[in-house]
């Protein structure tokens, strides 16, 4: 069994996966159990509450999960894959689906398709997004390698895909689509 296939089957069974991606190392679970998401931030230390993106495989999967005008899909279409994070408005489908612990100020939700080929094989043999989160306690700065996140998280990280070729150790640029008009917004 080849270890994307030990990560796939750990996210099904709930579990935490460690993956890379063009930005950072990230933290992956199944998006739709609300158990998977608790044990994320439990892993992560993170309070409730706080919104975590969605890492998707393909602009095709990203469609049923986000409203997006045509001006918006185009902007989606201009910068993804790469490094950004894009904020829209939910479709119904992602409403219903996924807990409400995903959205973040609003009802948004952000949306990844990262420029990794590790990421997007992840999100498409699970058949859908995966979580996207940086690799890090809370308020702590992101692990830089697989070693430093395999200290910091040891056996509360089920897998630990290797992360070839190396993030950029920049975090990704949050681009708004909730508005009139796309607008460039500063992490905090």
């Amino acid at each position: 069994m080849s270890i994307i296939d030990r990560a796939v089957r750990a996210l099904e069974r709930g579990q935490v996966v460690l993956y890379p991606t063009d930005t950072l190392l990230g933290l992956a679970t199944l998006p739709r159990s609300d158990a998977a998401l608790a044990r994320l931030f439990e892993v992560k230390r993170r309070p409730q509450g706080a919104p975590v993106s969605l890492a998707f495989s393909s602009f095709e999967e990203i469609e049923p999960y986000a409203e997006l005008n045509p001006a918006g899909r185009r902007v989606v279409r201009e910068l993804l894959p790469g490094a950004f994070t894009v904020l829209v408005r939910p479709s119904a489908h992602a409403r219903k689906v996924l807990p409400r612990a995903l959205f973040g100020p609003g009802g948004t939700l952000g949306v990844r398709l990262p420029d990794h080929p590790v990421a997007r094989e992840l999100s498409r043999r699970v058949g859908g997004p995966v979580t996207s989160t940086s690799a890090n306690l809370h308020d702590e700065p992101p692990c830089r390698s697989v070693a430093e996140a395999r200290r910091k998280f040891g056996k509360d990280v089920a897998v630990y895909l290797p992360a070839e070729p190396p993030p950029s150790g920049r975090p990704s640029r949050l681009l708004d689509l909730t508005g009139p008009r796309p607008r460039w917004r500063k992490r905090r």
